[in-house]
């Protein structure tokens, strides 16, 4: 039942008279047009506007760290504002910290793709300041306010004008964790022994030519995969233990540490010696990549960023709210992980024959029954052929680009 409301003709005695279901729809109609009116009325707050000429201004770097799993990437995309930059840049604006992206002298230390999350990426630029070292602007406060829970601002230090994220950074850490099962950890570390030192990684990256990458030479300094976590739930099955793959480098090409992984878990699989990876550094007798799916995003994050002449700054009551927000985030995914686990132990009892498939969810595409090696795969197009082609398309400008 429908009612034109109107407030002014119901006094007490005209209410007295009407059925319950009358006076349920003259309340709802009420709270209707009250949501209405309040809308009408509420007031929009101007946009604060300043001149930044006024203000004193100063050189910083920032580390923050993000879960990457809902995010379409760290950098900037014309077609999504799902990114980790479009969140930066957002709270900075708010904050009223700069005045655009093009006058802030911006810079970020790494470009992590769709789902890989980062505990220490770094991004340096010009930033608004009180002018008082003694007083400081509190940076990570003011950000961590605005930016969604899974992105904090952890430190900040100020730097030298000319001091580059991107271009200062001494090394880059990748860590990627994912479970035993099945695998073998000590040939999967063989392996690993092959791609330490220079090497051309063209089939060991997803090469970026359209974007003027044509030189894939990088140096891994170390790289090692351990049991980082006994799973105490479940005590008699180490199939169950967490790894964690830690590679060190200088700088990365796009896709390098999850097309490493792809290869490793083939070497752990057994399915490929732990050579494959010196026959795929040797680009004169393996010139073109294979074609191989890549490992998951999920596991992959940027660890840790290392910069010369950098205090950072930790906010105590900052930091202290973002222990406690990973603290909640931490025990919500321990919960789940717990009771997945139980549903796993009573699940197996039904069961004669081992079920030990923890691993095999990290390379994506589709699983062929036979497997083919991968040297005797189809191959992707040559190096040459790609620079031939975005030549001719006048899409190529040459740039040795690092990620």
């Amino acid at each position: 039942m429908s009612l034109e409301v109107d407030s002014h003709n119901y006094n007490p005695e005209n209410l007295s008279h009407l059925t319950k279901e009358e006076l349920i729809s003259i309340i709802l109609d009420l709270k209707e047009q009250n949501v209405k009116r309040k809308k009408l009325t509420r007031k929009v707050k101007p946009k604060r506007n300043i001149d930044f000429s006024k203000y004193h201004k100063r050189h910083v770097v920032f580390k923050l760290l993000y879960l990457g799993w809902d995010y379409h990437g760290f950098a900037t995309q014309e077609n999504s504002e799902k990114t980790i930059e479009h969140e930066l840049f957002r709270a900075l604006t708010m904050c009223c910290l700069i005045e655009s992206r093009q006058t802030s002298n911006y810079h970020r230390c790494g470009r992590t793709d769709k789902g890989v999350s980062s505990f220490s990426q770094a991004i340096s630029l010009t930033v608004r300041s009180s002018g008082d070292d003694s007083n400081e602007l509190p940076y990570c406060k003011m950000l961590n306010r605005i930016l969604p829970k899974d992105i904090r601002i952890v430190a900040w230090s100020p730097v030298k004008e000319d001091f580059s994220a991107r271009f200062d950074c001494g090394s880059r850490t990748y860590k990627y964790w994912f479970p035993r099962g099945d695998l073998d950890i000590d040939l999967m570390n063989q392996g690993l022994q092959h791609v330490i030192g220079t090497h051309d990684f063209r089939n060991l990256c997803k090469m970026d030519v359209a974007n003027g990458v044509v030189q894939f030479y990088r140096r891994i300094t170390s790289a090692d995969i351990k049991i980082c976590a006994e799973n105490n739930q479940f005590s008699t099955n180490r199939d169950y233990d967490m790894c964690e793959l830690t590679i060190v480098g200088k700088a990365f090409l796009w896709h390098q540490i999850r097309c490493i992984v792809s290869v490793l878990i083939l070497v752990g699989s057994r399915k490929e010696n732990e050579n494959i990876f010196k026959d795929l550094l040797d680009v004169e007798n393996c010139p073109r990549k294979p074609q191989y799916c890549l490992a998951s995003d999920l596991p992959l994050n940027l660890f840790d960023c290392q910069f010369e002449n950098v205090n950072w700054v930790i906010e105590d009551e900052s930091i202290s709210e973002v222990i406690t927000s990973l603290q909640c985030s931490w025990a919500t995914h321990m919960i789940k992980a717990t009771m997945l686990g139980e549903m796993l132990k009573n699940t197996e009892t039904l069961v004669e024959n081992k079920v030990n498939n923890q691993s095999k969810w990290l390379i994506q595409g589709v699983h062929s029954k036979i497997y083919q090696p991968l040297l005797k795969r189809p191959a992707s197009a040559s190096l040459e052929n790609r620079i031939q082609y975005y030549t001719k398309k006048g899409k190529l400008k040459l740039e040795c680009n690092e990620k």
